[in-house]
């Protein structure tokens, strides 16, 4: 076959065809602008390539005049041509170089740059073999991009024993390290990247973006940026200078290019890289209006604003996607699409921003108890299931006979329709769902969670009252312990003292203490509480042991049932003080409806689609929430019996603060009694070192962690602890030990091993969300997934935090947790 160009340039794509092993080659006859000449060239974010198919992948760079700053605008620089060479020879070594590329040239295309889509080359290379690993090159006049790699998927219907990937999302250049990149680019080996999106951030100095961050990356700066409505001096993108700029910032970061030269991407986005919890073309900046007669509401509209961050998102990430700016309306994009890797696994990419309707919940909808606008709180997080279920219906009232779904939707019914035909003809063995937001529940009983908060809080009272008994008692602490605890029930003081002897009396002689006690006057409630406290305090050694051990049992065998029986009605929500402020929590909630629990009917129709079609295997792999998880999505998760239909696997981010950070700073705002749902303060002070103040992290296990065994409960701390350490000056090399040491303190102390033991494990027996097998909502990182026939499997991998103003570089995993599941089970196994 004749050597010679196969290269079209269709809405800023240009293609390069490989045949017969012969290289494509370029020719300026094309009409294509001239060649680059000389060494004034470079390429300041490096290579990458994407979405790869059994024939090629889109291979990506930017090139621009050496005497251009990194990330300025390309614009009234001339338009020319670069090189674009391929071979199969492997050029492994000179990986991280730009080294001259060694081996026979599959191709060698003249490509266009074009100042108009800011220097930026998107390239979509075919004709290559399927499964094959290739190394690629740009090349301006005499310059050299680096070299990049990438691997073909395997042949359609082919077979195939394993596919490994990383999946992450949220990497905050503002906020921590990247040393995630740095250790995937140096250690993983995997086939390919997912990216679930939150690639940039689209905020410069907002709350979340004000925390500590490593000292390489410099503060950024926006071309045009516009003022937040918070008034804190933040700004956000607004133009597509904007948002190139962030691109461009993003990728100068040496380990972020690392990364891109040496695995293929197959990438979506969230909503950062438009406007942070978007829908279409609108932001929550601010909270919109309402309209009380009809219950709905309306965000600012911004269509240019979208317009420009699509364009931005399209020339900078190799995804093989189209551009169509031709058409008025915002969604100049469309990047759901799937990828098959032989017969093995099936990624189905989708938009969850693009085409979603209105949050369930409008934010400047009144708060019932205040008459304020309601915000982000209430209206998307921590949301009481009944407003989200009210408002549901209502919407689901308006919309067209044709589609019930149509303002209730995160894919909007086009995408709908392709996601369940896709599912449905997908003949690959897993489907892996490439999806931004996460399909778990996670929700929280306000009943229970106030009653085990409440019943805490009077420990220490009944501890005090148990106490001054013991002067009646002689110093009898069971007897003090059965009398405090019949009084609490509602007994005189004169029949809870003749109860308390009369259950001593009993259980001396081996007679009914139960008997003896409601002889002495007690109801059968008065007496089971006040013969567990006396049993309680008979079973501990000392006399501090006994005082603990009947309080606690006093507060969390009737306290906290009689709150949960009674609600606000009861007697101690009533003496409390706090029946006013508390009285709206008495309620189920949802974490958060900005993801799939906002959705719930789609979500059930989704559900629904896949297990009334028998289609098994199907995995979700997740951005967005900032902590790991592992769980099962049920069908119907309100159903008396739900079942499991698939699973959801969720990263943690790379770097954007967590959502435990997040709750922990937002509870003050909805209600400071609620803050030991979230954390626990910590003052912990260090010989030689001062004292470490600590918000321990309790949300775990009011999510979903199993109750924790003391090592476990100090574990929890290690990464909190250790980061502190490192902000008071301790090395690198020496907080490993110290951090242990610490953690070994902390076990020692009896208010840790008991009180905040006996919390933790309190706040795990509320949990309400048991489709959730492992939950860390305090962490940064990625997770690698293996997938053979038989088995899929992910180890979580979690960062640890900054050493003062720098990445950790001796030891950057902190721990891995790995998941598995079993082909033709949506269930989930811990290992």
């Amino acid at each position: 076959m004749d050597r010679r160009s196969f290269i079209r340039n269709s809405g800023f794509l240009t293609i390069s065809v490989a045949f017969g092993g012969l290289a494509g080659c370029g020719d300026s006859g094309s009409g294509l602008p001239p060649w680059a000449l000389g060494s004034d060239w470079k390429f300041p974010q490096s290579v990458g390539s994407g979405d790869p198919s059994p024939e090629g992948a889109v291979l990506w760079t930017r090139v621009v005049p050496g005497s251009l700053d990194d990330v300025a605008s390309a614009a009234g620089t001339a338009d020319v041509s670069i090189r674009l060479i391929v071979t199969d020879a492997d050029n492994g070594a000179a990986l991280g170089s730009s080294a001259a590329l060694a081996g026979r040239l599959l191709v060698d295309s003249q490509v266009p740059v074009y100042a108009s889509y800011d220097a930026t080359v998107r390239n979509k290379v075919t004709g290559l073999a399927p499964g094959g690993l290739y190394y690629y090159q740009f090349i301006a006049g005499e310059v050299r991009s680096r070299v990049g790699r990438f691997r073909t998927a395997p042949a359609r219907g082919a077979r195939v024993d394993q596919l490994r990937l990383a999946f992450m999302t949220c990497q905050d250049w503002s906020v921590n390290h990247w040393a995630a990149f740095d250790h995937i680019a140096r250690n993983e080996d995997v086939d390919l990247i997912v990216h679930l999106g939150d690639y940039i951030y689209e905020t410069v100095g907002e709350a979340f973006q004000t925390g500590a961050v490593e000292s390489r990356h410099d503060r950024l700066s926006l071309p045009d940026g516009v003022a937040t409505a918070a008034g804190n001096g933040a700004k956000y993108a607004n133009t597509l200078a904007d948002y190139r700029y962030l691109y461009k910032k993003y990728r100068t970061d040496p380990r972020l290019q690392a990364v891109h030269e040496r695995f293929a991407f197959v990438a979506t986005w969230d909503d950062h890289e438009f406007s942070d919890d978007c829908w279409g073309d609108a932001g929550t900046y601010d909270n919109g209006s309402y309209d009380a007669a009809t219950r709905s509401g309306n965000n600012t509209r911004q269509s240019a604003r979208r317009r420009a961050a699509n364009r931005a998102w399209f020339e900078f990430m190799p995804a093989d996607v189209k551009l169509d700016e031709s058409i008025a309306s915002f969604d100049t994009v469309h990047l759901y699409r799937d990828i098959q890797w032989g017969n093995l696994a099936h990624l189905v990419v989708t938009d969850e921003r693009m085409f979603r309707s209105d949050h369930i919940i409008p934010e400047a909808a009144p708060n019932p108890a205040t008459g304020a606008q309601l915000g982000q709180i209430g209206a998307r997080y921590v949301v009481p299931q009944a407003t989200r279920d009210s408002f549901e219906a209502l919407k689901m009232a308006a919309a067209p006979a044709d589609d019930p779904l149509a303002n209730v939707s995160i894919l909007g019914r086009s995408q709908r329709e392709w996601w369940k035909s896709t599912m449905s003809n997908s003949t690959a063995t897993w489907k892996l769902w490439c999806n931004e937001v996460s399909l778990l529940r996670m929700q929280l009983d306000g009943t229970d969670a106030i009653a085990t908060l409440v019943a805490l809080q009077s420990v220490s009272t009944l501890a005090s009252s148990i106490q001054g008994a013991l002067s009646a008692t002689g110093g009898n602490v069971p007897v003090a312990s059965a009398l405090v605890a019949a009084m609490t029930a509602g007994a005189s003081q004169a029949v809870a003292a003749a109860a308390a002897t009369a259950i001593a009396t009993a259980t001396a002689s081996g007679r009914s203490a139960s008997a003896g006690a409601t002889g002495a006057g007690l109801t059968a409630t008065q007496a089971a509480i006040a013969v567990a406290a006396f049993g309680a305090a008979a079973a501990a050694s000392g006399t501090t042991a006994q005082v603990s051990a009947a309080a606690q049992t006093i507060a969390f065998g009737y306290i906290k049932p009689d709150i949960q029986a009674k609600g606000v009605a009861s007697t101690f929500i009533q003496s409390s003080g706090k029946a006013a402020a508390l009285s709206s929590y008495f309620t189920r909630f949802l974490f958060n409806c900005d993801q799939w629990d906002g959705y719930n009917a789609e979500r059930k129709a989704l559900m629904a689609h896949l297990k009334a079609g028998g289609i098994r295997n199907v995995v979700a792999l997740t951005g967005d929430l900032h902590c790991f998880d592992a769980g099962v999505v049920m069908d119907d998760f309100d159903a008396a019996s739900p079942q499991p239909v698939m699973v959801d696997f969720v990263t943690a981010g790379i770097s954007s603060e967590s959502l435990f950070t997040f709750y922990a700073d937002a509870v003050g705002s909805v209600s400071p009694d609620l803050a030991t749902l979230i954390y626990y303060p910590l003052s912990i002070p260090v010989s030689g070192v001062g004292t470490l103040e600590l918000r321990f992290n309790l949300f775990d296990f009011t999510m979903a962690a199993a109750a924790p065994t003391l090592d476990q409960l100090a574990e929890q701390a290690r990464l909190r602890v250790r980061s502190a350490l490192a902000a008071k000056g301790v090395a690198e090399a020496a907080l490993d030990a110290t951090t242990s040491a610490v953690l070994a303190g902390l076990k020692a102390d009896t208010n840790f091993s008991t009180q905040l033991l006996g919390l933790a494990q309190q706040l795990a027996g509320i949990s309400k969300n048991p489709w959730i097998k492992w939950v860390s909502t305090d962490a940064q990182g990625y997770g690698v997934v293996t997938v053979t026939p038989n088995t899929l499997s992910c180890v979580f991998k979690q960062m640890n935090r900054l050493v003062g103003t720098a990445a950790p570089s001796l030891t950057p995993i902190a721990r891995t947790v790995s998941a598995r599941v079993a082909a033709g089970a949506a269930a989930v196994t811990l290992d």
